[in-house]
């Protein structure tokens, strides 16, 4: 069974908790159990955090970088390893998971230029003989809590920023994917940071609500569904902590009559079916704008019935496993309810559900509209809605009756419908002509509406500042 990282120590969680299965999503075998800690691991490992903060937040800031760079560099030596522990468990191909891999060491390269991002400002005689100034300070013992479906990835996006910061941290892995957040950890403490200064604890809702109510944690990072996003928030912020908790989506695609098919149609298709759509920034509806349709859904539908379904470390796969049986299955009951509602079944990817695995291949669905099921709710697997739009306006309008916010792209070789779609659609995140806009490291990722809770946003200096504290000081000579 897997263990908790407290302190220095690898410990089994207290009380004899109970387990669940981690499973080979591609073949359906059990490859690990992981523990579901209690409230009493939770304890262990914040007092752990504690009892390394007194020591850590005052260790010069030069120190803490030298170490930040060194576990950079730890990363790299691993990045194939990183990558197949999570093809392992998560399903993904090994293409995708060397890509998350490298989206996570970027923000450690982020992280390690803390000389910079963390300096404060001064200004000399605000009044006469007064000086003012401002400093940054960590704020204390910091909770993350990461999604499956990126393992590496998005711890990355938390603890390299907290802890270079002066905080120390307890990362709460998803249950479903552990082995991630675990290497990590190992490779932490290879790095040489001291012991304390990260712990891990393993579990489920119960450790979650630990940690959201820990009177000594004092900042909570998520990243998950939209209503356990909101849950998180509204229970860390009743108890006084600082929250930045990503939600779900539902992202829109527009396509212009005058976008380029073969620009267009890769890029929907890797948005859509990649990493098996499960990603919050998988394109979920495609909203082909007056003529665009003609064309645009046969060579989608032809593409999509194309693409190779399989274990992810197999050559030519791209599109893998999802996470669980139970997962498939609801993917699969969003394609007959879709169906039910009046959608048109064009590519029907269920016919992969009899191999061994999770699999469920490719599916595309025409004349969707925001008022069905597939039209407005996150699906989380790999199906595209195709809805049809006469104008752009309308277009716009589709996208913006959403709930959710996270991200929304147009493919057109207009400048003005481009500014137009960039100014008006109600997405953190917008992209021209491209199939994800993910933003790097140094930048936000910014969802807007019931894609995001709270003030601050994960990684850029959103993140920095997230993680720091401002104390303004006023001195007279």
């Amino acid at each position: 069974m897997i263990r908790n990282l407290i302190g220095p120590d690898w410990r089994p969680p207290a009380d004899g908790a109970a387990s669940l299965p981690v499973f080979n999503p591609a073949t359906g075998e059990v490859i690990e159990q992981v523990p579901l800690s209690g409230e009493r691991d939770v304890d262990a490992a914040v007092a752990a955090a504690t009892s390394a903060y007194s020591t850590w937040s005052r260790t010069p800031l030069m120190e803490r970088v030298r170490l930040m760079f060194r576990y950079k560099a730890v990363l790299e030596e691993h990045f194939e390893d990183l990558a197949s522990i999570i093809t392992l468990h998560h399903g993904k191909t090994l293409d995708e998971s060397r890509g998350e891999v490298r989206r996570g060491i970027e923000v450690v390269d982020f992280a390690c230029g803390a000389p910079t991002l963390l300096q404060g400002r001064t200004l000399r005689d605000v009044s006469g003989g007064v000086d003012q100034d401002l400093y940054r300070y960590p704020v204390g013992v910091c909770a993350g809590i990461p999604p499956f479906n990126f393992p590496v990835m998005i711890p990355l996006w938390m603890f390299p920023l907290a802890v270079v910061s002066g905080n120390t941290f307890v990362l709460k892995p998803s249950e479903r994917t552990p082995l991630g957040g675990q290497r990590l950890a190992e490779l932490f403490l290879e790095a040489g940071f001291p012991e304390g200064v990260l712990n891990v604890v393993h579990g489920a809702r119960e450790a979650v609500d630990a940690l959201l109510r820990h009177p000594k944690v004092a900042a909570i990072s998520f990243v998950g569904s939209a209503p356990v996003a909101r849950h998180v928030y509204e229970t860390a912020a009743a108890s006084g902590k600082r929250v930045q908790a990503l939600g779900g989506a539902k992202n829109h695609i527009v396509i212009m009559p005058d976008a380029d098919p073969e620009l267009a149609v890769p890029a929907i298709l890797n948005s859509a079916f990649g990493n098996a759509g499960e990603r919050c920034l998988a394109g979920s509806v495609a909203v082909a704008v007056g003529r665009a349709a003609d064309t645009l859904l046969d060579q989608l539908s032809d593409a999509a019935a194309k693409m190779v379904v399989g274990p992810g470390d197999e050559p030519g796969v791209q599109v893998g496993p999802l996470i669980r049986a139970e997962h498939r299955d609801r993917v699969a009951g969003y394609i007959e309810k879709g169906v039910a509602e009046g959608a048109e079944l064009v590519v029907d990817g269920r016919r992969e559900m009899s191999r061994p695995g999770f699999f469920l291949g490719p599916t595309v669905l025409d004349r969707v509209t925001a008022g069905m099921t597939v039209g407005h709710e996150e699906i989380f697997g790999p199906v595209l809605s195709v809805a049809r739009a006469a104008t752009l306006d309308e277009a716009i309008g589709q996208a913006n009756q959403m709930a959710l916010g996270n991200m929304a792209t147009i493919f057109t070789q207009s400048g003005r419908s481009a500014r137009e779609f960039r100014d008006r659609v109600e997405a953190g995140m917008t992209g021209i002509n491209v199939p994800i806009a993910q933003p790097f490291a140094f930048f936000p990722f910014s969802g807007w509406k019931g894609s995001f809770y709270g003030d601050l946003h994960i990684h850029g200096t959103d993140g920095i500042d997230f993680f720091t504290r401002k104390k303004v000081v006023v001195t007279r000579w």
